[in-house]
């Protein structure tokens, strides 16, 4: 999970066309600039970053405070004069994480959003974006967490009389990072369930919130369905002593969910069946296990159930939660939101054992990512995915990683689906290298000179700011590759110019059946990674062109 800065860009078509689909040119009187060969109007890229704020200084790195873990917002001035100097480069967004375990923490229905619209109305005044995430779980135990934001206190003393609220493992350890899924229409807490909990929360925030909304300076709402805010379980967390790159362990042992199995077991005529028992311990190796070893538990009869019921749930789970958040911000010119985590650790192994105890159930034979894309679409909801900047070859060896083929593949899926898909970088980086490979899965296929790219996310979310990203170095390279994300164009503030129009949030679609969104699960060709594109052209080349240019703007010199 991410606590700090993130900065976003969103792709945009880059050639407006007749009602009949005939591309047509469009000329402006205002100078073009050309790209590669082609000459768009820079009306056809909308340049969209967005950052994700710090909550609180605890480490050099991140030493900004934004809104502390005692709900005030601190350091305004150098925020705002970060914010100014990130709009002069391009970035013309923020993202932030808005936590239930501050908002929320003096008690039931006791809401408390003071700091976050003292923030929102500082990025209003900064002319920036905003895109929200509804944190529904602790900021602490996970890669890159720089502070701890536990859940509200009155949660976690329900959870003192009810442990079985939380996610919990074979050995019986109590996962505190957020509920478990086993409680979501439980009414545990106080009488209400998970999901109303979830639910009156978003609505507390859009009563707050309203004039942010109307206005469209909030544009995206991501909800949080999970640890770290993904839609997983907690399989694989630092505090409890996971190291990468060990399997992780399942993680639906409380009572709810040992219910809820032994349950489908019986109606499938297997009373006998229990949940695993033989999966291993968080750092192990898939071959060390009786589950995940070649011909092992996971390919019989009584592990396929388990798994198609372990990731059924997580489907439910997300489709419940965001049929609430779209009631709730219906009606309002916002897109949601879901972010999947980027497991790609073990994922050339047989068994894909981390992605399984996660609960993305995927093999060779079986797409685990694809249901999810298909359960999204029915929410006009953006599918988020990590690691767009990771290289295999960056990767241990023993780790077996295919990052660069599970984006393919998750971003194939949402493509197949017709969705949208937005992707970050998982870790932060600062190098030509990294920047090289996010362009390339932003744009797979380049740009065209006519129409837009059939190939294109969403939006890039990368992280993070930071005083190392600050430093005058690092953020030249930056600015050369926020230029090299937008094909060297200018800002255009006219949404209807280049497609990217939001519309009011219309009702979710109906609910899909089960079964048919597990026919999503047959594996599809996947979408062409060209190697030669308009982004081949390195970051460092950009960068060079950048250095050159100043020089001779200091001469006075006009570079054409």
């Amino acid at each position: 999970m991410n606590t700090t800065m993130a900065l976003q860009f969103k792709m945009y078509n880059f050639q407006g066309e007749r009602m009949s689909g005939e591309a047509i040119r469009v000329d402006r009187a205002r100078k073009q600039r050309p790209s590669y060969g082609f000459n768009f109007d820079s009306c056809h890229v909308k340049k969209q970053l967005r950052l994700r704020l710090p909550l609180k200084a605890s480490t050099a790195q991140f030493k900004l405070g934004v809104v502390t873990d005692k709900n005030v917002l601190e350091d305004g001035v150098k925020l705002e004069k970060q914010l100014r100097k990130l709009h002069e480069a391009g970035v013309d967004g923020v993202m932030v994480d808005v936590w239930w375990g501050i908002v929320e923490s003096k008690g039931p229905a006791q809401y408390d959003w003071s700091a976050y619209r003292t923030l929102f109305q500082l990025v209003q005044k900064c002319k920036l974006k905003l895109q929200v995430i509804m944190s529904f779980h602790q900021c602490g135990g996970n890669v890159g967490d720089s502070v701890f934001i536990s859940l509200p206190k009155w949660v976690l003393e329900v959870g003192e009389e009810n442990p079985d609220i939380f996610y919990t493992s074979y050995k019986g350890i109590r996962n505190k990072e957020c509920l478990s899924l086993g409680v979501d229409k439980e009414p545990v807490f106080h009488g209400r369930s998970a999901i109303e909990l979830y639910r009156d929360y978003m609505w507390s925030f859009r009563e707050n919130m309203e004039e942010f909304l109307k206005s469209q300076l909030i544009i995206d709402i991501e909800v949080g369905l999970g640890p770290a805010g993904e839609l997983r379980y907690p399989s694989y967390t630092k505090n409890v002593g996971w190291v990468f790159p060990g399997i992780g362990e399942f993680q639906c042992y409380d009572k709810y969910l040992k219910a809820d199995f032994k349950e489908a077991a019986a109606g499938a005529g297997h009373p006998e069946w229990e949940l695993p028992d033989n999966a291993g311990k968080p750092n192990d190796i898939p071959e060390s296990t009786e589950f995940f070893k070649s011909n092992g538990t996971y390919q019989t009869e009584k592990g396929r159930f388990f798994l198609t019921w372990y990731s059924n749930k997580l489907l439910t789970h997300g489709d419940d939660i965001l049929d609430e958040a779209n009631k709730v911000f219906l009606g309002y010119r916002v897109k949601l939101a879901a972010k999947v985590a980027g497991i790609h650790w073990w994922y050339k192994s047989e068994s894909h054992a981390a992605e399984l105890t996660a609960g993305y159930y995927n093999l060779c034979h079986r797409d685990g990512y694809r249901p999810i894309a298909r359960m999204l679409s029915r929410h006009n909801a953006i599918l988020n995915f990590t690691c767009l900047e990771m290289k295999n070859v960056e990767q241990p060896v023993q780790a077996q990683s295919g990052a660069e083929e599970l984006v393919t593949q998750v971003l194939s899926g949402g493509w197949a689906e017709k969705i949208e898909v937005a992707g970050e970088n998982a870790l932060a980086r600062y190098d030509r290298e990294a920047y090289d490979q996010i362009l390339s899965n932003a744009r797979p296929n380049g740009i065209v000179k006519f129409g837009h790219p059939a190939l294109k996310m969403y939006g890039v979310t990368y992280l993070r700011l930071s005083d190392k990203l600050m430093k005058q170095i690092n953020f030249d390279v930056f600015k050369a590759f926020v230029k090299k994300m937008h094909a060297n164009l200018d800002y255009c503030s006219d949404p209807e110019t280049y497609y990217h129009f939001i519309e009011p949030m219309e009702r979710s679609k109906p609910r899909i059946p089960l079964e048919f969104l597990l026919e999503a699960t047959e594996p599809l060709g996947l979408y062409p990674w060209l190697k030669e594109t308009d982004v081949t052209q390195s970051v460092l080349a950009v960068f060079l062109h950048y250095i050159l240019a100043s020089v001779l703007r200091t001469l006075r010199i006009k570079v054409n």
